[in-house]
């Protein structure tokens, strides 16, 4: 387990958060998944994606969006959660971070999506965990020249594999994308197989 502690970002909604320091150099905010159905920063995908960052050297950024724990705000489907990740962005670059990735699961890597089709991301590298395709539109004609990996699972009905490939390619033909065998959506069982593939 890599030591963490309670951090709060600013923004429109004050958001709860957890850092794992791991020095100024590279940093990476992680993305929970769907706030209406139980997703928050300490999900067990979640934190196995922010801890094999942590251990390979990274600083990484959890946080709760609006409305979940004791985050301000409530659900705002999307809209308001990009307002959300790019306060965490923010505070990480003025924690002092030279180089900040984002990485989201599930409904937060369809927030990442979001914030790049509204133009408001920089050239930050991009993380996407089972992004779910099959639940939640992804934006048409998207661009995503900093994706660097895509992972989902053999059995992920909600990001099925099928699916995902044919965004991944459209998104950027150059980004990896691994289908874990035996995985559904929830990872369970998967865990390590999942730290392992991550490419931090």
């Amino acid at each position: 387990m890599i030591p963490s502690q309670p951090v709060e970002t600013g923004g429109p909604c004050r958001l709860e958060g957890k850092l794992r320091p791991a020095g100024r150099e590279r940093g990476v905010i992680v993305a929970h998944p769907h706030p209406l159905y139980g997703g928050d920063m300490h999900n067990p995908v979640v934190t196995t994606v922010a801890e094999t960052f942590a251990a390979a050297g990274w600083t990484s950024l959890t946080f709760n969006f609006r409305g979940v724990g004791r985050s301000q705000g409530t659900y705002s489907d999307g809209r308001g959660e990009i307002d959300d990740l790019l306060a965490a962005r923010d505070f990480l670059i003025e924690y002092g971070i030279a180089e900040v990735v984002l990485a989201g699961y599930s409904f937060g890597a369809w927030v990442i999506a979001l914030a790049a089709a509204a133009g408001r991301l920089g050239d930050e590298k991009l993380f996407l965990v089972s992004p779910p395709a099959a639940f939640l539109e992804f934006p048409a004609n998207l661009e995503l020249p900093g994706l660097v990996q895509v992972i989902t699972g053999e059995h992920d009905e909600i990001a099925p594999p099928d699916l995902v490939a044919s965004l991944t390619a459209a998104w950027n033909p150059i980004a990896q994308l691994t289908v874990l065998p035996g995985c559904d959506h929830f990872y369970g069982g998967c865990l390590d197989a999942l730290s392992e593939t991550l490419k931090t």
